[in-house]
């Protein structure tokens, strides 16, 4: 039974740092791509990092040089570190299961597997 459980949320201040951790069950780390998307209130669901099989990363525009993803096997989770947040970095973030390693780099929701229930970060002074 696949399950992704994410933790790590919580109230920062602006320009401060939080580490969100993806922890996964029933399956193996490095069989799929993860991805880690966000979504503000009223606003669709958007990607943030993703993280390939074979342990390529990439990051999307809105968080490139701010936010790391990463994972350990050993652990069987992802992280997501998230440095020099910003107000509108405030939003429920998810982790998901892409089988086939493409949706996550496109934002394509349909096409991830597994999804988390989500943690809320807040960015506010």
């Amino acid at each position: 039974q696949v399950q992704l459980v994410e933790s790590g949320g919580g109230l920062v201040q602006p320009g401060g740092s939080l580490r969100l951790s993806c922890v996964v069950s029933g399956f193996t780390l490095g069989d799929y791509t993860i991805g880690w998307f966000r979504q503000a209130p009223g606003k669709q669901r958007e990607g943030v990092s993703c993280i390939g099989s074979d342990g390529t990363t990439y990051d999307y525009d809105s968080v490139k040089g701010r936010f790391t993803i990463s994972r350990d096997h050993a652990k069987n989770t992802v992280y997501l570190q998230m440095n020099s947040l910003k107000p509108e970095d405030t939003a429920v973030y998810y982790c998901a299961t892409d089988p086939y390693g493409r949706s996550c780099l496109t934002g394509e929701l349909d096409g991830m597997d597994f999804w988390g229930k989500g943690t809320l970060v807040t960015v506010s002074s």
